[in-house]
């Protein structure tokens, strides 16, 4: 009997500015995806313990890394490995997947379109660059970005994307773990049917 293929092998997510691998959005995820492995990372900073985040080419550096440690830990291929996380670590995964980091999907939680304030000052010049399928969780009342300027935006990915939007919450999603862990784990599964 031929074995269903899974595109999706394993999850690798980052963390927000201000949080570590041990954010319970993170955990929350860990915790509902069961049989799928999971590996929370820790920015460089975050393990030297400094507060304020090293600059974007060293974030995305420190992904690569870990991509590649997970990927031979659990002894897929980086094609079948999914980069997430939570507002800066979500960007920092969709930037490197922009550079060519393989990977098989995104997962983007609170995504930081631009800065609270400062509409003007999009972060959209890598979206283009992304090829894969992207999940976007976010809140409608999130002041990095409103759910116009964010579907405009993802437009410009070239694959499929799909947005979760949970009505009156913020940038923190606070109080909504378990729920977000439930979409994360739901979409991933929608991913293994078809693939």
């Amino acid at each position: 009997m031929a074995s269903r293929k899974r595109p999706v092998g394993a999850l690798l997510l980052t963390h927000g500015a201000g949080s570590d691998r041990n954010h319970q959005s993170l955990l929350a995820i860990e915790h509902a995806a069961g049989h799928l492995p999971v590996r929370r990372m820790d920015f460089p900073y975050r393990k030297e313990g400094r507060k304020p985040p090293d600059r974007a080419p060293k974030l995305i550096a420190s992904i690569n890394t870990e991509a590649d440690s997970f990927c031979k830990e659990v002894h897929i291929r980086p094609s079948r490995l999914v980069l997430g996380g939570r507002s800066m670590g979500g960007r920092m995964c969709s930037m490197a997947k922009a550079e060519g980091l393989a990977a098989s999907a995104l997962v983007l939680i609170a995504y930081p379109l631009h800065p609270p304030g400062k509409p003007d000052k999009l972060r959209t010049q890598h979206l283009s660059e992304i090829d894969v399928p992207c999940l976007f969780v976010s809140g409608t009342r999130d002041p990095f970005g409103t759910p116009e300027e964010l579907e405009a935006a993802t437009s410009l990915i070239q694959a499929p994307v799909t947005h979760h939007w949970f009505d009156g919450a913020r940038h923190e999603l606070k109080g909504l773990d378990s729920e977000v862990a439930e979409v994360v784990v739901g979409w991933l599964g929608t991913l293994g049917r078809n693939g």
